[in-house]
């Protein structure tokens, strides 16, 4: 990029698309922004329209573009993972996207852990497979939609989609392959993993891995009208969001750690290896785009929505407001507790299993308004304690992003009780700022992501852990852990649709 030159990084979320412009400095300048629909068809199921997806891209990129008035050397995209979006032979879209949230695919994943796969899968792939992951998600469609299989051409995900449209290149990011399809030792797709999952016979809808100068490609003339750029600019396909936004951070070394705050709490170390063979499968484990390092991610099904939920339950108006309510009361909500598992699909980080409900312990009549928005933040919190406690490494401290952190309650909250510095950043599209990173890493502008990071990433307030409520915090995530473990002797029987 010439200094007076802009990139665009498409950060393309579940329901929000955002198109960010930074300058030759990392400096934010505009964001362009479209919403997106999650369709759901039937209980349990989350769809989207692959076209409206596209739709919205081109027309966040548009207004972004329009709004800067510079010329743009770079488009960068980063996106939603997991999930199954099918494409024909002539790359059209076979049916709607089902979304890494979607819970169709439960019983499969049940039927695997009974049948041991899960575990014998785990020991190859480093990744613990739930009913988000495409292989779940194929398996179910392969029972119940067996004509879409025999018209899709290849499985993708929605930012090898959105780069199948911009560029024409048909390919999936190792990051994205990683779970369920590498081997994590050789980097490669496995045949012993799909003969496990039993998609043997739909071996040909794996797209090739696009590695190293093959995740570049020039902006197609058709799509280039589209988006409103001039054909030929250079578009570079970063990792997925999972990996995007940790590296946005500036997590770009092993030992280090984020927490996205969002729709998942994506808790997430930097590990120079996998050690599948050891403990108990949980997690992915994600190829980071960089020699010699993976990403052990812990995503949750358990996020920002939760908050959304209470929000709405108590009538407040946002997420501010549930964070000024939850300040009134002091920590551990006068003995109230939330278990935080309110998805359809159950929870799927550090733990597996579909049947993982929501439950509240502990109150009584004292127990307001203020107590349960105080319990819902801190149960939260306790979901990411107990994702770092699956992690190969305890980091020493733990950057936070994501929609989240704009509470400074919370993430001091997550300080106290997970015992970690929490450092926020000041970048409000960390997302995109690591689309930023991966695409000047690509383009030669910088030798490596560490210089990257060093030179553009911009850090904020700093949480400090409060030495008064170690031992209190330690004695209520015993507590946090010991009724989970009481409660799912007992989730499979609470769900009305099981």
């Amino acid at each position: 990029m010439r200094d007076t030159d802009v990139a665009v990084c498409v950060d393309a979320g579940t329901t929000v698309i955002k198109a960010v412009v930074f300058d030759a400095t990392g400096r934010e300048l505009t964001v362009g922004r479209r919403e997106t629909e999650v369709h759901h068809p039937r209980p349990g199921a989350a769809e989207q329209d692959m076209d409206e997806v596209w739709r919205a891209v081109a027309a966040a990129v548009r207004e972004a573009v329009a709004e800067a008035g510079r010329p743009v050397g770079l488009l960068a995209l980063t996106a939603q993972g997991d999930g199954a979006w099918l494409v024909d032979r002539r790359h059209r879209p076979v049916r709607p996207a089902v979304l890494w949230n979607d819970a169709r695919a439960a019983p499969v994943v049940r039927r695997w852990r009974a049948e041991g796969v899960l575990e014998r899968a785990y020991r190859d792939n480093a990744s613990l497979s739930n009913a988000g992951l495409p292989n779940a998600i194929l398996r179910v469609l392969a029972e119940r939609e067996p004509e879409s299989l025999r018209a899709a051409h290849a499985v993708l995900t929605c930012g090898s989609w959105l780069f199948l449209r911009l560029t024409g290149v048909l390919g999936l990011h190792p990051s994205e392959a990683s779970a369920p399809w590498l081997d994590i030792r050789t980097r490669a797709y496995s045949d012993k993993l799909l003969d496990a999952y039993g998609l043997t016979a739909h071996r040909a809808l794996l797209p090739p891995l696009l590695r190293g100068g093959e995740t570049l490609a020039p902006l197609a003339a058709a799509a280039a009208r589209q988006v409103g750029l001039p054909p030929e600019t250079p578009v570079v396909l970063a990792p997925y969001d999972v990996v995007a936004t940790a590296l946005g951070t500036g997590t770009t070394r092993a030992g280090q750690a984020t927490c996205v705050l969002g729709t998942t709490l994506c808790t997430e170390v930097l590990v120079e290896r996998a050690a599948p063979e050891e403990g108990e499968p949980a997690g992915l484990t994600l190829d980071f785009g960089a020699p010699g390092l993976l990403m052990r991610a812990f995503p949750t099904l358990a996020g920002t929505g939760v908050l959304d939920w209470t929000v709405d339950l108590l009538g407040l108006r946002d997420h501010r407001e549930l964070s000024e309510l939850a300040a009134r009361v002091p920590p551990g909500a006068d003995g109230l507790r939330v278990l935080p598992y309110l998805s359809p699909a159950g929870e799927r980080a550090p733990f597996l299993d579909p049947a993982a409900s929501g439950l509240v312990t502990g109150m009584l009549f004292r127990h307001g308004r203020e107590h349960l928005a105080r319990a819902v933040l801190e149960g939260l919190a306790h979901v990411i304690r107990d994702c770092l406690r699956a992690a190969p490494h305890r980091p020493t401290e733990l950057a936070l992003c994501g929609g989240g952190a704009a509470s400074a309650l919370w993430c001091q909250l997550i300080a106290d009780i997970t015992g970690l510095p929490a450092v926020s950043s000041r970048d409000s599209q960390v997302g995109a700022k690591g689309a930023l990173l991966c695409a000047l890493t690509a383009l030669g502008a910088f030798p490596d992501l560490p210089a990257a990071a060093s030179a553009l990433v911009r850090t904020g307030r700093r949480y400090e852990p409060s030495p008064g409520l170690t031992a209190f915090h330690d004695a209520e995530h015993a507590e946090f852990l010991a009724t989970r473990e009481l409660a799912a002797t007992r989730w499979s029987g609470w769900r009305a649709d099981d």
